[in-house]
């Protein structure tokens, strides 16, 4: 599996049969317009910077759109949804969002999008079998950098990629407090990551990705 971050909370996960683009933005992001191609789009929430499947075009027939909690299985691949919330107040604040655990090429990929709160003890059942977590990690309504990783924690994955966090045009906490809360101090940022059930580590490791560069 290839998986590519877009910034903010848009990942592009590209298995052997199947590609999942989730949380794809509009244009008020800050980042230049998505020109992405995949079988199946996940949104966390009904936000333009969440949900913009315009920049998104179908690999065969159609864009098949996934948009809350249930089970879904889509062009090969199994997509969980779970109930989450946007803040800490059962979403009297900002809202529902969903937590998705999407099975590709034998690897479950837990993508939290704009998770504002820890994890339940029944959130957790559902997410636990994570491989592979893509977590906010930077404030603004989202976790926290000690948020992030109380639930990395709770979860306990193999690979951890940060999202949503301080980039250039993003006004959020940087990765480097996350990083320091998992006293991770070498951390190389890579353009993707390429990964197969075997290369899994033994012990939790946290890999950043590039993002894209600010719109001009």
């Amino acid at each position: 599996m290839d998986i590519y971050w877009h910034g903010h909370t848009c990942f592009r996960l590209r298995g052997r049969d199947t590609t999942v683009v989730a949380d794809p933005y509009d244009r008020s992001i800050g980042y230049p317009p998505l020109k992405l191609s995949a079988d199946v789009v996940t949104i966390s929430h009904e936000d333009p910077q969440h949900a913009s499947v315009a920049g998104v075009s179908a690999l065969s027939d159609r864009v098949r759109r996934i948009d809350g909690p249930g089970e879904y299985e889509v062009a090969g691949a199994l997509i969980e949804g779970v109930a989450t919330f946007r803040d800490k107040e059962h979403g009297k604040l900002n809202g529902k969002n969903t937590a998705y655990l999407i099975h590709l090429d034998d690897m479950s990929v837990c993508h939290l999008g704009s998770l504002g709160h820890t994890l339940t003890s029944s959130q957790i059942e559902a997410l636990k079998d994570a491989d592979i977590l893509l977590v906010p990690v930077g404030g603004g309504g989202a976790l926290s950098a000690p948020e992030a990783a109380e639930v990395v924690s709770q979860l306990e994955p193999r690979i951890v990629i940060p999202m949503q966090y301080g980039t250039p045009g993003m006004e959020l906490e940087t990765v480097e407090r996350f990083c320091k809360e998992l006293a991770v101090e070498d951390a190389a940022i890579q353009p993707r990551l390429q990964i197969t059930r075997t290369g899994l580590p033994d012990e939790t490791r946290i890999v950043l990705l590039a993002p894209p560069e600010a719109r001009r």
